[in-house]
């Protein structure tokens, strides 16, 4: 009697209906069947025609084999002609990393199972058996499969802190006691490399030696790595010192504003580090999950910090979430900085180093002067195919003109030479003639003010000064005229900018309040 085996079923199902399709196969090469909880975890989710697509194996021996045994096959049987039995290769452009997809689906598997409720010690049990060691590298993927996968963040958030307790101990960082030597383990041996080594200028020794790229560029002064890592010391410090106090029961409420700073540490990855990671290398892993558990950390430790009652509920619930931001400067350590230390490009971290001196100093840590950074921006100069490039971006003369033109007010900017250098359009308050522009900013003022000007631009060119506000009414509007210092980042005087604005519209506003 024909049997009925539907190729669109898990290999685990098949296995269920027909035991004896373990032996079939195993004969025919998938020899991981044979292991139990291979096959009650990727079994669940890998079919037969996947399956051989990614070992390799012939669909065609496969088909033949079956029909033979008897088995009826129905559901969508593959297209034989396209299957000639060549594995199927990781797309490095859409992953971190070239891991084996096997391994990969079985990662994916144990995360399933753990989101599935399953009991985390029956999983980890599996795992050990299977597994002697994962890289980071792979339990990144597995999760950002399981997005791409349509897996809701909600989960995979939900999983990245259960496969804490899965992983730890298992992976390799956790297994070799330098974590520089484990980041070069997982990270650099990948394809990926040798394109990254095209685009910037370290040598590409630096991606095969025994210390890893991360931890180089951790040493470097004023790189933000060796920033973070920096800030990332102070707060394992403070994490450290309060569990103690916490099991005595003492107040914490000082420590715990202090720990409450890793907030300016979080904002600077999501802004600098998660976007760059994900619109333009593809690495959506971080963005994802890492950056929610950040704002989730962020938002519990600032509602307790509003609590009266430091009761056992809310020890409990801070020593979760404390416990959570251990495991994230873990994290950033061994997973998140490496990834970047082997995708940005030396003018990637010149930005982020640049960006980053907007941000608070973090747990009183102050970022060095990253000399080759201040160097590559004071070399910054124009022309990039008819673009004017500044440090904050670029632009192409007619967008700059016409930015300039946009801004309420009239600007005028005299040179350290005491010349007028540029108006911008429009009509003006004050006439500024364009035969103006290359002569002494004095001939353009009655006699009268002349002293003043010149008392202005002297104070300015010798420090004492930095800005003169002048309030005024001219045709019945009340307009303030401001006068400012322009420096450069060594504080040398470059010259003087006048600012004329119409302040009507503020004047109207606050009497119609």
């Amino acid at each position: 009697m024909s049997r009925t085996l539907d190729l669109t079923k898990s290999v685990f199902e098949l296995t269920r209906e027909y035991p004896e399709l373990i032996d079939i196969m195993a004969g025919l090469g998938f020899t991981e069947i044979t292991k139990k909880p291979v096959l009650n975890s990727v079994g669940k989710i890998m079919t037969i025609p996947k399956g051989a697509k990614m070992k390799g194996i012939s669909m065609m021996d496969v088909v033949t084999t079956l029909m033979a045994k008897g088995f009826e096959l129905t559901g969508e049987v593959p297209d034989l002609s396209a299957m000639d039995g060549k594995p199927v290769q990781p797309d490095v452009q859409d992953a971190p990393a070239a891991v084996s997809l096997s391994r990969t689906e079985q990662l994916k598997a144990y995360l399933r199972r753990l989101g599935d409720g399953e009991d985390t010690e029956t999983v980890k049990a599996d795992f050990v058996r299977e597994f002697g060691e994962v890289e980071a590298s792979e339990i990144m993927q597995a999760e950002q499969e399981l997005m791409k996968e349509g897996t809701p963040l909600t989960e995979v958030q939900r999983l990245c802190d259960i496969h804490s307790a899965l992983f730890h101990g298992a992976t390799r960082e956790e297994k070799i006691a330098n974590a520089e030597k484990a980041v070069e383990e997982s990270i650099t041996r990948q394809k990926i490399q040798a394109e990254i080594a095209k685009r910037d200028s370290y040598p590409r020794a630096d991606y095969t030696n025994k210390n890893a790229r991360a931890a180089a560029l951790e040493v470097i002064p004023g790189h933000p790595l060796q920033t973070l890592t920096r800030e990332n010391d102070v707060l394992a410090a403070l994490l450290k010192k309060i569990k103690p106090l916490l099991a005595a029961n003492e107040d914490v409420t000082e420590l715990l504003g202090q720990i409450r700073g890793l907030s300016i540490h979080y904002a600077e990855k999501g802004d600098l580090f998660y976007p760059l990671l994900k619109v333009k290398y593809g690495i959506s892993g971080p963005s994802d999950v890492m950056w929610t558990v950040d704002d989730e950390i962020r938002d519990e430790l600032s509602a307790l910090a509003k609590e009266t009652d430091h009761g056992d509920a809310w020890r409990v619930r801070l020593e979760a979430v404390l416990k959570r931001a251990e495991e994230m400067v873990y994290k950033e350590q061994n997973i998140l900085f490496p990834i970047c230390a082997v995708n940005f490009t030396e003018e990637e971290w010149f930005g982020i180093y640049q960006d980053g001196k907007d941000y608070a100093d973090c747990f009183g840590v102050h970022s060095e002067v990253w000399d080759e950074a201040e160097k590559a921006k004071a070399t910054a100069s124009v022309s990039r195919e008819g673009e004017i490039v500044m440090p904050g971006g670029h632009m192409t003369p007619e967008q700059l003109i016409a930015l300039l033109n946009t801004i309420p007010m009239e600007i005028t900017f005299v040179d350290a030479e005491n010349i007028n250098r540029f108006f911008n359009e429009g009509p003006k308050v004050f006439k500024r003639p364009g035969m103006a522009i290359d002569r002494e900013v004095f001939s353009c003022h009655p006699p009268k003010i002349e002293p003043m000007v010149r008392q202005i631009i002297d104070d300015f060119r010798s420090n004492r000064r930095n800005e003169v506000p002048v309030w005024m009414e001219k045709g019945g509007r009340t307009m303030l005229v401001r006068y400012m210092a322009v420096r450069d980042r060594n504080g040398q005087y470059l010259g003087t900018v006048e600012l004329v604005q119409d302040m009507e519209f503020a004047r109207e506003h606050f009497l119609n309040k």
